[in-house]
């Protein structure tokens, strides 16, 4: 039986898909708008579940009458929607408040944050938790590939969810995570990011450290021990402060080998080894990953012999060093990167995989941190760690950023080449694949990084490495 009828504006959205999702499957009918019907993985998830789209954006995609409307952080004050939703007398609440309010009351939030790790720490304490039989709801920006979904509304007591600090819609400007409840929390790191709503890094440290305040008394609130940023952040919480690192912090990872498939290491807590475990991904950004989320396990007494082997077991997340084909043993991979620190540590990690291999990549200007100006120089650092770098023509947003904010292209690829470097821009998306095929040799990797799907271009360059 229906709980009530549910309209998702921004539906497309990946975090969106997800509350749209859960509703689904509480017992609500459930339908969504966008500017345009989203493309895949999104559009494909939202069909199998039965929820229909309506596109684009007009205040007639509410006279179907619901009950309740959930409005995704996309949405600008201006649209006719949001106009016609706040004329009206239908309820509406953005997303955060939405998962408050109908789903963390049931279950115990765990809320991973964070500037980088995010996602695949929540999906990786998700993964952990329902190997071992204990069917925990999660809601991830992003699809773990274990689950090939976005969300799931388990019965056990935890509901693990990523903890955007980003802001919430666009009648409350304050941070996403503010309203998720934690009973357990990681702040993974703290960086300047966002440039487009924080000022400085003072501004994103005011933010986490409200956060870390809202954690419980005496409940576990996990920081690296080698984060300055995250210290700061919990230094007056009432939480259960956890440090962890490796060979550092109260829980350490020793022993630390590694091969191209992945890391082995034993897990101590302060001088008693836990036990031994095996990862199979790579980079030491995401060894920080999973010793947080087994840290976070142990803390919480979410643990059974079955721990070692559902860390094996993890296949990862789509878009975070995903592997999308090899041809003539070249691999093309697609990721999330899109700040200068991502950017870097995926090179890293690519490195620590294959140090023989030539690391080509392709780089979309698409999110609000990367088209601005503010990362000019770490961009070009970070991307100096490459052997050749080629950028597309960078995307456009209808939000009028002023061209002299705007990262300058020309001087970051100058940068580049100066720290010795290949870089170039090459605005048809079509000749930035044909450029990238023609560049790898078998051995090579070549990475594509943005937060969309980047014009298909992994699958361009597939086709043209088969073309020979």
């Amino acid at each position: 039986m229906s709980k009530g009828k549910v309209h998702i504006m921004g539906v497309g959205g990946v975090a969106m898909s997800a509350v749209a999702g859960l509703f689904k499957k509480a017992g609500w009918e459930v339908r969504g708008s966008d500017q345009a019907m989203p493309y895949p993985p999104m559009g494909d998830l939202l069909t199998d579940l039965g929820i229909s789209v309506m596109h684009p954006y007009q205040a007639e995609n509410l006279n179907w009458g619901p009950d309740l409307v959930v409005v995704g952080n996309v949405i600008r004050r201006i649209n006719p929607e949001a106009v016609a939703v706040v004329e009206s007398k239908i309820p509406y609440l953005s997303f955060p408040e939405a998962l408050r309010e109908h789903f963390f009351h049931d279950q115990q939030s765990i809320v991973v944050a964070g500037t980088h790790g995010k996602t695949t720490t929540t999906s990786l304490i998700a993964h952990l938790l329902a190997f071992q039989g204990l069917d925990p709801s999660f809601l991830v920006g992003g699809i773990p590939v274990n689950f090939g979904i976005n969300h799931h509304l388990g019965k056990g007591k935890y509901f693990v969810i990523e903890g955007d600090e980003y802001d919430t819609a666009f009648f409350d400007k304050g941070p996403k995570f503010l309203h998720y409840l934690p009973k357990a929390a990681i702040i993974n790191n703290v960086e300047f990011d966002h440039a487009d709503i924080f000022a400085n890094l003072d501004a994103v440290l005011k933010v986490f450290t409200d956060f870390a305040r809202i954690v419980p008394r005496g409940a576990p609130l996990l920081i690296p021990d080698s984060d300055t940023n995250a210290k700061k952040a919990v230094a007056d919480a009432d939480a259960k402060v956890v440090t962890f690192g490796i060979e550092r912090g109260i829980w350490q990872a020793r022993d630390v080998q590694w091969d191209g498939l992945g890391v082995a290491f034993n897990l101590f807590c302060k001088d008693l080894k836990v036990g031994t475990f095996s990862s199979p991904m790579i980079g030491i950004h995401n060894l920080h990953n999973v010793i947080a989320a087994l840290v976070m396990l142990h803390e919480l007494d979410a643990v059974t012999p079955k721990l070692a082997l559902a860390l094996e077991s993890f296949k990862g997340i789509k878009k975070r060093q995903e592997i999308k084909g090899v041809v003539n043993q070249i691999t093309v991979m697609d990721d999330f990167a899109h700040h200068p620190t991502a950017v870097r540590q995926t090179i890293e990690a690519l490195r620590i995989a294959k140090p023989k291999a030539k690391i080509i990549v392709m780089f979309e200007i698409e999110s609000n941190t990367s088209r601005r100006k503010v990362f000019q120089n770490e961009f070009a650092k970070a991307f100096a760690t490459a052997d050749q770098v080629l950028f597309c023509r960078p995307y456009e947003k209808p939000d009028n950023l002023p061209l002299e904010e705007r990262i300058d292209m020309d001087q970051l690829c100058a940068d580049i080449q100066s720290a010795g470097t290949n870089a170039v821009m090459i605005p048809d998306i079509d000749d930035l694949a044909s450029a990238a095929a023609a560049l790898a040799k078998p051995g090579d990797i070549i990475v594509g990084m943005s937060g969309r799907n980047f014009h298909n271009v992994h699958d361009k360059v597939l086709a043209k490495l088969a073309e020979g």
